[in-house]
């Protein structure tokens, strides 16, 4: 693993120079692309000289062991050693993680599909709640929210609501997010106080552009149609609303929130594309039953995944069995500690295969 290692260090330094070389410089897509890689390298590199450093203090330790005759020395050493190898170890298992990640997605950005379940107007007014919860989490992230499309309702919610994530491994922590959320509280539309349950459904892929996966223009059919508002009346008189029909697969993608027809052909290309590439690896993954079996959830919207339970201020994952409490909390985009949990199940159900 060490001859991998520097092969990572050679590849950085050489990516260094080739972002202030005139060929990338020149080219804005080129140097955002070649950035997003040198972050990426740039964060393992720094793992890995941090390893050095613990392998060089291993190093010497162990020399202090063999030459050393004083007790009190030996035993510093020893201490030394056993916390150092406990370092070591913990910090290759993290950088083969970052080189070799279980879903190699996961550094991909993602684009969310909420769309309202049962429960009327509550689930819509839920579906909005969960799209701010997901907007303000990526405001903690650095990352950045782009809307692609969405259905309102006249009350402030959403029927559904399609947006895109843009950082940093943004796929490998929302991923889990995938299916059924439920909602148990009292709407701001009951008179009588009484506790009502809805759910929303929750769609997350991998973003998928055109060198995952090339779209024929033989294989779609576009159509244009006017932008409607709440309710479904006409908000223009332009026909910069677009619906592209996938043929061979059935497919159907429309997005009417840019503001021009251009605008909104390129979104509903890119979430075509997207929704394609995770139909193409559910169907592998399909064919790999038990290996599907052993992940948390299958990303199917009709999986139960969460509960919301406000009267009782906790947030139930089903999947892992852990309840959180603090819920508005929670509701603000404080999901660390649940993702991070899902994380660390996942990785023990992969180990165990």
């Amino acid at each position: 693993m060490d001859k991998q290692f520097e092969t990572v260090k050679k590849e950085y330094a050489e990516l260094n120079e080739k972002l202030f070389s005139p060929e990338v410089t020149s080219d804005p897509k080129k140097m955002a692309e070649l950035g997003k890689k040198q972050a990426e390298l740039k964060e393992i590199v720094e793992m890995v000289l941090e390893l050095e450093k613990i392998e060089e203090n291993l190093k010497q330790s162990r020399e202090i062991l063999k030459s050393e005759t004083d007790e009190e020395l030996i035993k510093m050493a020893e201490e030394e050693i056993n916390e150092n190898e406990e370092k070591s170890k913990d910090l290759r298992n993290k950088i083969e993680l970052e080189l070799h990640p279980a879903d190699p997605n996961d550094k991909k950005n993602a684009i969310i599909e909420i769309r309202a379940g049962t429960g009327g107007d509550e689930s819509a007014l839920f579906a909005a709640d969960l799209f701010r919860m997901y907007s303000r989490y990526a405001e903690r992230k650095g990352w950045k929210i782009d809307v692609m499309d969405s259905n309102r309702t006249g009350i402030g919610g959403f029927k559904e609501i399609i947006f895109g994530v843009n950082g940093k491994n943004v796929y490998g922590n929302l991923k889990y997010e995938a299916g059924t959320h439920r909602v148990q509280r009292v709407p701001e539309t009951e008179k009588a106080g009484r506790i009502h349950t809805s759910a929303a459904t929750v769609a997350v892929f991998p973003e998928a552009e055109e060198v995952d996966l090339k779209i024929e223009p033989k294989d779609i059919r576009i159509d244009t149609f006017c932008s409607s508002g709440p309710g479904g009346q006409s908000v223009n008189t332009t026909y910069s609303a677009i619906r592209i029909l996938h043929i061979p697969t059935g497919l159907i993608v429309s997005c009417q929130d840019q503001k021009s027809q251009h605008q909104n052909k390129e979104k509903a290309l890119q979430i075509l594309r997207s929704r394609l590439l995770a139909k193409m690896e559910e169907e592998k993954r399909e064919k790999e039953s038990a290996e599907r079996k052993s992940q948390i959830g299958s990303g199917d919207r009709s999986d139960k995944v969460r509960t919301y339970n406000f009267p009782q201020d906790r947030v139930t994952d089903h999947r892992i069995k852990l309840t959180l409490h603090s819920i508005d909390r929670f509701m603000d985009g404080d999901l660390e500690e649940m993702i991070n949990a899902l994380k660390q199940e996942d990785l023990r159900l992969r180990m165990k295969k």
